[in-house]
């Protein structure tokens, strides 16, 4: 049985019974009938559908139930739990207009009479969803892959469980066939038995590394397509030009939203060495000042961890680096006396060798990081095994060609990273690969056949 935890108050809101393999088995079937008529649809009349599911996550009393949940279940603050929700409606939106042209059978000039490239769907896509985002990351990636004419499972984080059931709901209630999106309730030991099934054509995972790392080799033993978005240790590069007020506060939110619990979250702030007391300044006093407390109160900005072990995961990482030389340059915040809260902190003196430069701290801790030239900051920046995101803050010709030498998927100039249905995203090195929105990202679950006369 899972147990949702309220991370504000540390008390079970919620408790929920794993599916038996009968009852695992009987959704897959299901799944496999609905995609197999879904796929006979013609891809407006799928749009058509997609389009209306996003109309109603955009209804008040809809909004209002998913951010409360995911509020209560993973700690985020409301107001950007209501704005992950609105946020969902846009890629419902997006692919509504573009997926006729994007998904359009394209003609290519050949020694044959006639040369196509048709993209078709594969069948049943898994998905394997984490809870620091819990609508956004599955609509991200379901969207686009049911516009295709898959069906997809939902495996949701144990402890987001009513935020999974609630997206079955909205989904069935746009019009879309009952089986075709299905939230699974299992354990990890029953991830292998899934992907290895048949009617399971392909798996998508947005999580850490390590897992990752095993939903691919199980994947690859059954040859079947992987697309993985993982953590990220994302650097802020600041130069000597940038506009330092502006900077301070984008680097802070980038760093602070949605708890400190995201991956492409500005963790690694490499300033150059002629700004970088000023900065320091500047990034303090912002940090100082952040509101802590209750996500349930519109002023709070910082609310507490999602789980009591990740509060004692990145306590460990910075008492590591400390005691290797880091130091913690921002005061104390007040913090409730119940719930899994973690003051906002400033970590200086950070190199590499140290948990803060070379691990993703999930929480509301920035590493700041002194680079003496801009090849410096270069050099640092890719000093990392993952390759997410980067944001380059600076005169524009200049952040520019920074951004042509940083590795990683998605390069921000003056401006924090974030996801946009327009565009791809996804990254490099142990950040995963394979790409999710755009044009690119509807495409990853598709057979692309080659037709010719």
């Amino acid at each position: 049985m899972f147990h949702s935890i309220n991370p504000a108050t540390g008390l079970v809101i919620g408790s929920y019974i794993h599916h038996t393999a009968v009852q695992v088995d009987d959704l897959l079937e299901k799944g496999a009938t609905a995609q197999r008529q879904w796929r006979t649809a013609t891809v407006e009349q799928r749009c058509a559908t997609l389009n209306h599911l996003g109309e109603l996550l955009t209804r008040p009393t809809t909004v209002d139930a998913l951010a409360t949940m995911a509020t209560n279940e993973m700690g985020k603050t409301l107001q950007a739990a209501r704005a992950e929700v609105l946020k969902c409606a846009t890629v419902c939106s997006y692919y509504a207009r573009h997926a006729p042209q994007q998904l359009a059978t394209q003609a290519v000039p050949s020694e044959w009479a006639a040369s196509d490239i048709a993209y078709e769907p594969l069948g049943i896509v898994l998905s394997i969803m984490p809870w620091n985002f819990p609508y956004w990351q599955f609509f991200r990636f379901a969207v686009p892959a049911v516009a295709a004419g898959n069906g997809v499972l939902l495996k949701h984080a144990p402890t987001t469980q009513g935020c999974a059931a609630l997206i079955e709901e909205v989904c069935r209630e746009a019009g879309l066939p009952v089986g075709l999106v299905a939230n699974v309730c299992v354990d990890v030991a029953d991830v292998a038995r899934i992907i290895a099934d048949p009617r399971v054509h392909a798996v998508t995972f947005t999580g850490s590394t390590r897992g990752g790392k095993a939903v691919a080799a199980i994947a690859g033993h059954y040859v079947k397509k992987c697309v993985l978005e993982l953590g990220g240790s994302d650097p802020a590069i600041v130069l000597d030009d940038a506009d330092l007020e502006t900077c301070v506060a984008d680097v802070v939110v980038g760093r602070m939203q949605n708890n400190g619990q995201s991956c492409i979250a500005a963790k690694r702030w490499i300033v150059h060495d002629g700004i970088y007391d000023e900065f320091r300044r500047r990034a303090v006093a912002a940090v100082n000042n952040l509101v802590v407390g209750n996500p349930l109160v519109d002023a709070t900005q910082v609310g507490p961890l999602a789980r009591a072990d990740l509060r004692e995961t990145l306590n460990d990482q910075v008492q590591a680096s400390i005691a290797l030389g880091a130091a913690c340059i921002t005061e104390p915040h007040a913090l409730p006396t119940e719930g899994f809260y973690v003051a906002p902190a400033i970590l200086d003196n950070v190199t590499p060798g140290m948990p803060a430069f070379d691990e993703e701290l999930f929480g509301p801790v920035a590493a700041l990081i002194r680079a003496s030239s801009d090849a410096d900051a270069i050099r640092l920046a890719n000093a990392s095994v993952y390759g997410l995101g980067a944001a380059v803050y600076g005169s524009v010709p200049r952040a520019r060609s920074i951004a042509t030498h940083l590795e990683c998927g998605q390069v921000f100039v003056n401006a924090y990273v974030r996801s946009d249905p327009r565009l791809p995203f996804g990254g490099v090195k142990q950040s995963g690969y394979g790409r999710e929105l755009g044009s690119f990202g509807i495409r990853e679950f598709v057979n692309v056949k080659t037709i010719v006369n």
